[in-house]
């Protein structure tokens, strides 16, 4: 069978192999909720602006989560600026991606003075520290949340590129790159059906990756004064905590709903990155292999015969592991 044909078949194996892993489902589920929450949790509750009740008032029945230092609902808060911050978390992820993508299959696949240019213009922005630069970015530009995010995406795609660019490298050289050439299919054909589809992981990876970095600087960023504080966002929330001295007043609930969804949303995202590393890294599923032999009593350690076990659909996607081969 040929590569082409055969990797339709893998992809699937691959995606059924995560969708069955249990850190994947773990993941996803606590990832959903707040994306439901985000889509649909404003509609739900109040104006987060609105003056409601005395400044920094206990949770109560009326409001479940208190008030902020201005009177203003927690809850409502913490709902509505879930919507603004998780946006911008995704839209920086996927725009990191793509954009390393971009650069690092061009880089990769022409090679030469292509790849010469690029490569300087990567290690340009590999040299100079991510966060700083963002922090540097982010006082001088106007302020806003999308700002944020540009200024995210400007310091965070060279790496996504720089590792892109080495698969690329690699899969250039491969039988089916060479046949697809030969049969003399465009640049464009080639990158889109048979360069990319090979790096689908690693770019799932990157784009969680890049999600996961998103959130928690833009809450930094934001934290530190940085954003638009006018605006409700889980970053800007924490800022007027932070300025209305609540860890010194004991008016714990202003930041523990939102550190505790930054938190949790961290955390789903980190158990799908587990899960595709799990799936698509073989010396993972490997490992994995023989921590279940282990605990099944499938493996005599005394014996000195190192075994060949098969792999599940989710550990891996190939038909089979041999576990003496993995270390």
């Amino acid at each position: 069978m040929t590569p082409a044909a055969s990797a339709p078949p893998r992809r699937s194996a691959t995606l059924a192999a995560i969708a069955g892993n249990r850190k994947a489902t773990l993941g996803a589920i606590i990832s959903l909720a707040f994306l439901v929450l985000a889509l649909i949790g404003p509609l739900l509750v109040a104006d987060p602006t609105d003056y409601v009740t005395v400044p920094l008032s206990p949770p109560s029945g009326d409001h479940w989560l208190g008030s902020t230092g201005q009177g203003q609902d927690v809850l409502a808060q913490t709902v509505v600026g879930s919507r603004i911050t998780l946006l911008v978390a995704l839209v920086v992820g996927l725009a990191s991606v793509l954009l390393g993508a971009l650069v690092g299959v061009t880089a990769g696949f022409f090679g030469g003075r292509v790849d010469t240019a690029l490569s300087l213009l990567l290690n340009v922005f590999l040299v100079i520290p991510g966060l700083p630069l963002a922090i540097i970015l982010a006082a001088y530009l106007p302020s806003g949340p999308f700002t944020l995010g540009a200024v995210l995406i400007i310091t965070g795609w060279a790496w996504n590129a720089r590792v892109v660019r080495g698969l690329t490298l690699s899969l250039r050289s491969k039988e089916f790159v060479a046949a697809a050439m030969v049969s003399g299919e465009s640049t464009g054909r080639i990158l889109v059906r048979e360069i990319l589809p090979n790096q689908l992981s690693l770019l799932a990876s990157q784009f969680i990756g890049g999600t996961i970095y998103a959130i928690g600087a833009q809450v930094g960023l934001e934290f530190l004064g940085l954003g638009d504080v006018t605006s409700v966002t889980w970053g800007t929330n924490l800022y007027w905590a932070a300025n209305d001295q609540a860890l010194l007043t004991g008016s714990w609930w202003t930041f523990v709903p939102t550190g505790l969804c930054v938190a949790l949303v961290g955390f789903g995202l980190v158990m799908l990155n587990f899960a595709v590393d799990e799936v698509t890294n073989p010396r993972l599923a490997s490992e994995r292999l023989w921590r279940q032999a282990l605990v099944g009593g499938q493996v005599d350690l005394d014996s000195g015969v190192t075994p060949v076990l098969r792999a599940d659909p989710d550990c891996a996607p190939s038909s089979e592991q041999e576990l003496g081969g993995a270390s």
